[in-house]
């Protein structure tokens, strides 16, 4: 008994080791959208400049955006190395690899460097990238066969608007559904010719904080064309087209980012500083591209 009161009255007077050395720092996120998107939002200023720098910003978890004010390129970071999908214009690319390094990651991190379509707009920066990462680049079928010749291919309703591009060695081709790894990211390319024949909307998965949402980067799929092209001279690739469409309101959809910023309203809703999730916006996305390639069809049939 009078020994366990000792020990008691001891433990009470054991003097406080405090531990040397600095404490452990907790990461802070870099670009939090609360911070950044605003910031996106008043360098921009409704602006759809291609070459006008934008500050980046962290979309979701390992998600940033990383392009121009008026042409998306999103970065998605992994221990394993990172992914880049989109290069914007020939002159955008060395915006895009400050834009990593504004955020603390390494351009020569970026393992693979992926494309929404094969125009100018989005493809023209790929070949300077290829150079400054060593990223292997993957394309769909039709789309490597635009990159490797630096234009369009015949069959793009564009094919007589859109400018040349520096040509880009495509190292993988990748079909439907055939995913794009490394580390735990989990890319999955989903074919969506319409705008372009060799389309692709990527979708993946992203964590923050314990909390999981599924992002989509669908492709532009406008009804955007040459004067003398008519979609309804064109059947099958129409069917396509709405395929395309369908499969993009049917995807698994938290977050919507587009090729261009304004085709989903980015600055505004950026502008909010919050989440941007939104589980119908695929779905709105996908209604309001059948509305205008609609009224588009009725055009070719009034002018007949």
């Amino acid at each position: 008994m009078f020994a366990s009161a000792a020990l008691a009255a001891a433990a009470q007077i054991l003097p406080v080791v405090v531990p040397l050395g600095n404490p452990k720092q907790i990461e802070q996120p870099r670009a939090p959208i609360e911070i950044a998107g605003p910031e996106w939002a008043i360098a921009c200023e409704g602006s759809n400049d291609y070459a006008k720098p934008a500050p980046p910003v962290r979309i979701f978890g390992n998600t940033y955006l990383v392009g121009t004010c008026g042409i998306s390129s999103i970065l998605i970071t992994d221990p394993a190395g990172d992914i880049l999908i989109d290069g914007g214009t020939e002159a955008d690319a060395d915006l895009i690899a400050a834009n990593i390094g504004k955020l603390g990651f390494r351009v020569t991190d970026v393992r693979y460097l992926l494309n929404s379509h094969e125009h100018f707009d989005h493809a023209g920066g790929l070949a300077k990238l290829q150079r400054l990462t060593g990223a292997q680049v993957v394309a769909s079928p039709a789309q490597a066969r635009a990159l490797a010749s630096g234009m369009p291919t015949e069959q793009d309703p564009q094919a007589a608007l859109k400018g040349t591009f520096p040509p880009v060695h495509v190292d993988r081709i990748v079909n439907d559904g055939e995913q794009v790894r490394i580390g735990n990211s989990v890319l999955l390319p989903l074919m969506t010719p319409g705008h372009t024949p060799g389309a692709i909307t990527w979708h993946w998965g992203s964590c923050q904080d314990g909390i999981c949402r599924q992002i989509v980067y669908a492709d532009s799929l406008t009804p955007v064309s040459a004067d003398a092209y008519r979609f309804s001279d064109h059947p099958e690739y129409l069917a396509l087209y709405r395929s395309s469409i369908a499969k993009v309101a049917a995807l698994p959809c938290d977050i919507l980012l587009t090729p261009h910023p304004s085709a989903s309203g980015m600055a505004q809703r950026l502008a909010l500083g919050k989440p941007l999730d939104d589980p119908d916006a695929c779905k709105n996305y996908a209604a309001r591209l059948t509305k205008q390639l609609d009224d588009r069809l009725a055009k070719e049939a009034a002018a007949k």
